[in-house]
């Protein structure tokens, strides 16, 4: 049996569940009446903003297993629950998934980290994490009617977009596969043969860009991820652009069309090209649509010149040392 704390006619009564099922059936219950909540700070943003304040919260924050983060079934799981200053500081993370760190540290100011949760940025559906999360190939475990369950985040981020997704479900932990971690080809990996370390030159970014340098809801967000092996071609890109109220997307058509290219001028301008024709932001008050389009072409081509010139750079201190 959950706890529950009540206050006055006009404050919310809050639920604390034991586990999974009994936060589910609770919002099962109250239905749009009823929030999830953790660190809490969106929903402040909402309530601030004018959104109603729902009559029923739900505290997750009590639920330790979602707080956990460390290699489980193939995948590097991290619990829904872990703060965004965790994730910032994991070691494994960093070693791994070195953009969902970038992309932990550019979100709002650290006494929001603290409290905000990773999986409340993605829950957001338009947070700054999710471009990180795309190029890695991440899966979210959910808790529902058939219990739990996983599906992909690119699948999820679709069906938030045409208005299938399922609102009542619990998020429990995002998982990263293993195969999409920044393994460094120093390392030993013989203790597991299933990990092959790439000789290539690998590469990862994320931006952030916004209307001021910090603590401002992003304009546009970024990711690219990929390896240029040794004979100077594109291997295995992966794209993905939102920002603001942007749902991110992963770019199928441009990594399609990266895949095996030589690793020059003519790739970059390829992916800017691309990224021009597809990239569709939603609307921002503040900036209009052809800046923002505009903004994420660059910065993704720059990602990628700069991946190039590392490569190039590497390739001139071979002949030369």
């Amino acid at each position: 049996m959950s706890d529950a704390v009540g206050f006055s006619a006009s404050t919310p009564t809050v639920w604390r569940p034991r586990h999974a099922e009994e936060a589910y059936r609770l919002k099962k219950q109250f239905g749009h009446d009823a929030a999830y909540v953790s660190g809490g700070t969106l929903l402040r943003t909402q309530w601030e903003n004018g959104s109603p304040v729902p009559g029923h919260l739900i505290d997750l924050s009590s639920a330790a297993e979602w707080k956990e983060a460390g290699a489980d079934n193939g995948t590097f799981a991290i619990g829904a629950q872990t703060t965004l200053s965790a994730c910032r500081s994991d070691p494994q993370l960093q070693a791994l998934y070195p953009l969902i760190v970038e992309a932990s540290r550019s979100i709002a100011a650290p006494s929001i980290r603290n409290l905000a949760t990773i999986g409340g940025n993605v829950s957001s559906g338009v947070g700054d994490s999710l471009p990180a999360l795309l190029v890695y190939e991440a899966q979210l475990d959910w808790y529902d009617d058939g219990g739990e369950r996983t599906e992909s985040l690119e699948d999820w981020l679709r069906r938030m977009q045409d208005g299938t997704a399922q609102t009542d479900s619990l998020l429990l932990r995002v998982r990263l596969p293993l195969e999409s971690a920044n393994l460094d080809p120093s390392e030993n990996l013989s203790e597991n043969p299933s990990l092959t370390a790439d000789p290539a030159h690998s590469f990862a970014y994320y931006a952030k860009i916004g209307r001021r340098d910090s603590f401002v809801p992003s304009a546009v967000t970024t990711a690219l991820t990929g390896t240029i092996d040794g004979s100077g071609r594109l291997r295995r890109v992966r794209l993905a652009a939102g920002g603001g109220k942007t749902i991110p997307r992963r770019y199928p058509e441009a990594e399609a069309r990266l895949e095996g290219k030589a690793a020059d001028d003519r790739s970059v301008h390829l992916l800017h090209a691309i990224l021009m024709a597809s990239y569709t932001p939603a609307p921002d008050p503040f900036l209009s649509d052809e800046y923002r389009k505009r903004t994420a072409a660059n910065v993704a081509a720059s990602h990628l010149w700069r991946a190039i010139s590392e490569f190039a750079h590497g390739k001139e201190g071979e002949r030369c040392c």
